[in-house]
């Protein structure tokens, strides 16, 4: 597996006008199969650092060229108190009851370590155009057995089964900078979307010790194999792979993952965030580079070769 890098085509400076910053965890929907139109849904911040949901358009035929930027929030911070009132970030759409469902992170500043994490969904109305909240609290959030926190949350519609895959924090570490956040990826399962069953079961473990983090995961069934890219950070984050026959027990194939950093420019210190799309007999995969999306959204297709 050889991913050709295409380039950056997303600059998140074209919205600094409008206070915004940054283009975390990018999600592409198709929005025209016949002429080749992509929407691309990312997490830039406010002026408070309040992550949001916007999006923009490109062809892929000129993919860095920007048809459409929406910098009007589709889905914003929760109210004053709640999970997410200080910000959303992507995790990934899925269809299920004829709806479209958008699972994500909220964020909570806390006093003692930086921030505090949960997950929570909200629904697409075809009429507003924009994504509503079920309700102030969160689907998903810190429990007896997994006591710190939960994070980008990738849900997969498996034959009718709702099956996740997210970051579940084991402890936080204090070290010279602060405090350290660790956390591995987890599974859970669920019948109607809302309700998930967890059994504390890790889906993707940490290497050796020089390993703390893994970003939000992308998971795809192929033939009977999961197969999933995911970031993992050390010094910086970079992108892994990984293969399963159950979707429960996972062996790393980081080697094949076949994308890393670029000798200079806006993703050679990092790249992270991946989200895997087909389109036309060609595979692409969105992703983030330097600053955890603050120089913007890369996109590279795979080879053919």
């Amino acid at each position: 597996m050889k991913w050709n890098k295409i380039g950056r085509i997303f600059d998140p400076n074209i919205a600094s006008k409008e206070g915004l910053s940054c283009s975390l965890m990018p999600i592409a929907e198709t929005i025209d199969f016949e002429n080749d139109l992509i929407r691309v849904y990312f997490a830039p911040r406010d002026s408070k650092n309040r992550s949001q949901l916007n999006y923009f358009d490109i062809n892929l035929n000129e993919p860095k060229k920007i048809l459409n930027l929406n910098l009007e929030p589709i889905y914003k911070h929760g109210p004053v108190g709640a999970f997410d009132d200080c910000g959303v970030t992507p995790g990934s759409f899925v269809h299920f009851n004829n709806k479209k469902a958008y699972y994500y992170t909220g964020w909570s500043l806390t006093k003692t370590v930086p921030m505090n994490n949960s997950i929570g969904i909200a629904f697409y109305n075809e009429n507003t155009k924009k994504f509503e909240r079920v309700g102030d609290g969160p689907i998903m959030t810190r429990t007896l057995n997994e006591p710190y926190s939960c994070a980008s949350p990738f849900v997969l519609n498996d034959n009718g089964k709702l099956r996740m895959w997210y970051a579940s924090m084991d402890e936080w570490k204090d070290n010279d900078e602060g405090s350290l956040h660790v956390y591995n990826l987890k599974y859970a399962e669920s019948d109607d979307g809302i309700n998930w069953k967890r059994e504390c079961k890790i889906a993707l473990d940490y290497k050796d010790n020089s390993e703390y983090a893994f970003g939000r995961p992308f998971v795809l069934k192929e033939g009977g194999l999961y197969k999933m890219w995911y970031a993992v950070r050390g010094d910086y984050y970079t992108i892994g792979y990984a293969e399963s026959n159950d979707g429960h027990k996972w062996i790393r194939k980081d080697h094949l993952a076949g994308i890393s950093v670029s000798k200079s420019g806006w993703d050679s210190e990092m790249i992270e965030y991946p989200f895997i799309f087909d389109h036309k007999n060609n595979r692409y995969m969105l992703y983030n580079g330097n600053g955890y999306g603050r120089t913007g959204i890369g996109l590279a297709i795979l080879s053919k070769e």
